[in-house]
């Protein structure tokens, strides 16, 4: 499959976030709206990696070239999983002491 057909994906993936994240109001569909940026993100650097290794000549078997992206979206993984965990615990919180997930909420926390 040509990689255009990745980046269009990727492209819609990250608009339908990025739309997400400015019009939403409610705290967990802006955190999933991340986590779709994030992961759109990775989608690419997948497709760029799969790419790069069939630029690769045959002629090179045991080359690790092309497995470079891929072993950087593993670590985006890691990280994210531990996003995720803070993320949910601090909207846990919000959701306890202001019985709302509404992002106007957040104000409160200052004080």
């Amino acid at each position: 499959m040509p990689i255009q057909y990745y980046i269009y994906l990727c492209l819609a993936l990250f608009s339908i976030g990025v739309i997400g994240v400015l019009t939403r109001r409610n705290v967990i569909i802006v955190f999933m709206c991340i986590e779709l940026m994030f992961n759109s993100v990775n989608l690419l650097l997948v497709a760029f990696s799969k790419m790069h290794l069939a630029a690769v000549p045959a002629i090179i078997k045991n080359s690790t070239v092309g497995s470079d992206g891929q072993l950087f979206v593993f670590f985006i993984m890691v990280v994210a999983a531990a996003e995720v965990s803070v993320g949910l615990a601090i909207i846990v919180m919000l959701f306890r002491n202001t019985h709302s997930v509404d992002i106007n909420f957040l104000n409160r926390l200052k004080n």
